[in-house]
């Protein structure tokens, strides 16, 4: 992914194959090396629907209001889909917060 700013609020985007966008979805961030604990995980959106899959969608950045605030650090991002009986967790790449 590409470096995000830590001044910066913006949208990140995580494609995933196979949902629909009907599932719930939820993003979590770790160190490089780290899994996510259940505390770490964030309530996220479905957007770019297509016959291959959906991109998760969360904000990061400063400012709350829903927000997940990311110091200077790379994260490995992590993506939850809950289906009707699977729950896949995804690693969803290294995000370079600057």
């Amino acid at each position: 992914m590409e470096p995000i700013s830590s001044l910066s609020r913006e949208f990140l985007y995580i494609p995933v194959k196979g949902p629909s966008g009907g599932e719930g979805v939820e993003v979590a961030f770790t160190k490089e090396d780290g899994k996510p604990a259940e505390t770490d995980w964030h309530a996220a959106m479905w957007d770019n629907h297509s016959a291959a899959g959906a991109d998760a969608k969360i904000l990061v950045g400063p400012g709350g209001d829903g927000a997940v605030e990311l110091p200077e650090g790379t994260y490995r991002a992590w993506v939850r889909v809950s289906a009707l009986v699977e729950q896949p967790v995804l690693p969803g790449g290294l995000v370079p917060v600057i």
